[in-house]
């Protein structure tokens, strides 16, 4: 989730995604749109006497729904600084938080695996959507009744913080409920099995959620259903395969330098691609005495034309700027740094620079599949 970072507190980035650009004025459109009818359901909630026709202006609804709007976000964005600030205290870094199309998103560097860290880290969010709650409503409580305008805005987001927290508290992982239900489960059982079901039970609430969505047209609905199922799903696979790497380094799963096919770089475009064609590889480290020096892949070569590739030499056409990993880096890392930089394969180079191996998402598929077979909930 990347987005334009706008601001920052307590050593936070706030960035905005480009899907808030689009979902602020939409919700300012539709507030201003129905402001009579919403200003009547928060007279019947509140018992009060907002003048709904007061509202109902040339331009007056517009301007109204766009300081709602506005408000709503401010509210979600400190629901996550709630949750932030608490993970802060924990030890738990937070890269930034996103506000986007679905609300807000706290990006944290290492997710915490410690029931009684996520509790809190959990419940602390919709804790603080009460609490704006409460104040909006006391405000509200506090305005002038003549001034019809502020106290719609008042109730309207004192309304709307207690049903974000309660919304945020349904058992639906990775929702805030889910979470919290997570961590229950983790008191009793491995990390990684909790973790497993609790995303079951939010993806069975994802897909309630966007039924009831589809019944009622309701296309946020539909999106935030569609979201809770694939980031449950994923979260989980990525929290069964840290507990099966666990203890596990590229040493272990590599495939080493005996088993590799090299190139060196006085190697012509032409028998790399003779080699490429008969080994069946599209991608070949380059090694000179020993030390990794670049890497060539069949794309390099490409653009080179058939009749010049007896005059072109792997050193001409490979790249230098290569990434490369330690053998005693973790497993789960290696497979991170594949999937950031969206690469197939990465060089393991020792301390000094030697080339001492080759690991792929193959093979840590591979391993993890073996692993998980034999450990099916490593403890995390």
């Amino acid at each position: 989730m990347r987005g334009i970072q706008v601001a920052s507190a307590f050593g936070i980035p706030i960035r905005l995604h480009w899907t808030f650009l689009i979902v602020l004025p939409l919700f300012a459109v539709i507030i201003g749109w129905d402001i009579v009818l919403l200003a009547d359901v928060l007279n019947e909630i509140f018992t009060t006497e907002i003048d709904s026709q007061a509202l109902d202006g040339e331009w007056e609804p517009w301007v109204l729904g766009f300081a709602a709007a506005l408000g709503l976000f401010v509210g979600v964005l400190l629901h996550e600084f709630g949750h932030s600030l608490v993970a802060l205290r924990y030890g738990y870094g937070i890269e930034s938080i996103t506000l986007w199309l679905l609300g807000g998103l706290a990006q944290f560097t290492e997710m915490p695996e410690n029931w009684r860290h996520e509790f809190w880290i959990a419940i602390a969010g919709p804790l603080v959507s009460i609490a704006v709650g409460v104040v909006c409503y006391a405000g509200f409580l506090l305005t002038p009744p003549d001034l019809d305008a502020v106290q719609f805005v008042l109730a309207y987001l004192a309304l709307l913080n207690i049903v974000l927290a309660v919304f945020n508290m349904l058992p639906a992982f990775p929702m805030d409920g889910g979470r919290v239900l997570r961590a229950l489960l983790a008191r009793s059982r491995p990390h990684a099995q909790a973790t497993q079901q609790a995303a079951e039970i939010g993806k069975f609430f994802a897909f309630v959620l966007g039924l009831v969505g589809v019944l009622a047209l309701n296309i946020i609905l539909i999106l935030l259903a569609f979201f809770i199922y694939i980031a449950a799903a994923g979260e989980a696979q990525q929290t069964v395969m840290k507990a099966t790497f666990e203890g596990v380094t590229v040493a272990d799963v590599m495939t080493r330098k005996e088993n590799l096919h090299v190139v060196s770089p006085e190697t012509t475009v032409a028998e790399l691609i003779e080699r490429m064609f008969t080994e069946r590889h599209t991608g070949y480290p380059v090694v000179y005495r020993d030390d990794l020096v670049g890497m060539v892949t069949l794309d390099d070569v490409r653009e080179i034309r058939p009749e010049e590739r007896d005059a072109y030499y792997v050193e001409d056409v490979m790249s230098t700027e290569v990434r490369r990993i330690s053998p005693t880096t973790d497993a789960m890392d290696a497979l991170r740094e594949l999937h950031e930089h969206d690469i197939g394969r990465l060089p393991v180079v020792d301390e000094r620079g030697a080339l001492v191996g080759l690991i792929s998402r193959t093979d840590l598929m591979t391993a993890f599949n073996i692993l998980q077979s034999r450990y099916p909930y490593a403890s995390g």
